[in-house]
């Protein structure tokens, strides 16, 4: 079997640009993991997911790193990871926003005005809980009847 010399060079190319993108995916991975963690509890974490980003005025903060359940209370728990330079402070307040019609929440932060920040694995209680667009459309249908 014989292969031509540009056959080659262009499975080389293709190869260094896979090894190239897997480079450059493991880098953005490991430098998420530098920061700090804090958790949050809602009463509902509707559409978010491992990995969704944490934002403060549109800018990506961090990531959601574990959503699990309180058996006490039967709360949302959500762990986030904060970047290290990034300090928030005690009386900020969360809630988890839609990016699109189509799906892909978000995780948004809105900054308090306290001189205190929060401390690696300090908890957030000020949190909004989704709304669900069906829900509201609902609202909105069975609402125009009444009088």
């Amino acid at each position: 079997m014989r292969y031509s010399l540009v056959e080659i060079l262009l499975g080389a190319v293709v190869l260094i640009t896979a090894i190239s993108f897997l480079i450059v995916g493991m880098q953005s991975v490991n430098n998420q993991k530098d920061g700090y963690n804090i958790s949050l509890i809602f009463g509902s974490t509707a559409g978010l997911k491992n990995g969704d980003d944490v934002k403060i005025s549109g800018i990506n903060i961090g990531k959601i790193t574990k959503l699990e359940l309180d058996l006490e209370d039967y709360n949302a728990k959500v762990d986030i990871v904060i970047n290290e330079n990034i300090k928030i402070p005690d009386d900020s307040s969360a809630k988890i926003t839609s990016s699109s019609l189509l799906g892909g929440n978000f995780l948004n932060i809105i900054p308090g005005s306290s001189e205190k920040n929060l401390e690696p694995r300090d908890v957030i209680y000020d949190t909004t809980d989704p709304v669900s667009f069906t829900d509201m459309l609902g609202k909105v249908i069975f609402s125009g009847n009444k009088k």
